[in-house]
């Protein structure tokens, strides 16, 4: 996991492992490929971005599911059956039909989580996954976290969140200032904010 101030670099550290930006220098290697645009499907990483509304193309949510299909079921007819079925086998079937705009922010979120996991990635990158949601589905999202397959790297400002991870990664102005166990790497980090003066923060990149 990823936590640090706002403008720290978390989102920018997706964006270049993802592929959607290009370092300024040195590489990204992913597995062990170099990470571009052209190799992140090949490589099996998927993005969850921040908002919903940079993700989300299509008006319903089948439409949706079988976007992520696309690379690998190029027949949209087949993506969209695949994308039924995946719904109705995790209790969601009668989502399938449902438009974007009848959905709340929250659940335009959950579908974003529900479009990564139905493409046979290996990592996913969740850019603040718990932001949109309520307390309930955010724990609904813990639990489900804690039994999907892929590998998972999550940024987020909620560190209760991100006690039972393998690893916390503490980000300061684009550099790592800790990184290890979540109870110390977070309790570091809680230390550092409360003892700032009052409005003080690490400079920050240009762009979160």
């Amino acid at each position: 996991a990823l936590i640090g101030d706002n403008g720290a670099g978390k989102s920018s550290l997706f964006r270049l492992l993802s592929g959607l930006d290009q370092p300024d220098s040195g590489e990204i290697h992913f597995a062990p490929t170099p990470s571009d645009a052209s190799v992140t499907v090949c490589n099996g990483l998927g993005l969850m971005f921040q908002s919903s509304e940079d993700q989300i193309i299509f008006p319903t949510v089948e439409e949706e599911l079988a976007l992520s299909l696309s690379p690998w079921v190029p027949q949209r007819s087949q993506a969209l059956a695949q994308a039924r079925q995946w719904l109705h086998t995790h209790g969601l079937g009668e989502w399938a039909s449902r438009g974007m705009g009848s959905l709340s922010q929250g659940q335009r979120q959950y579908v974003c989580w529900l479009a990564l996991r139905i493409a046979p990635h290996r990592t996913l990158l969740l850019d603040e996954p718990f932001a949109s949601l309520d307390l309930p589905a955010q724990w609904r999202l813990r639990r489900e976290f804690a039994v999907v397959p892929q590998q998972l790297v999550v940024s987020t400002h909620l560190l209760s969140h991100v006690q039972d991870f393998d690893r916390v990664i503490w980000l300061e102005a684009g550099r790592v200032r800790a990184d290890g166990a979540p109870a110390e790497v977070c309790a570091a980090y809680e230390a550092d904010v409360a003892a700032r003066p009052f409005g003080a923060t690490p400079s920050p990149l240009e762009s979160a």
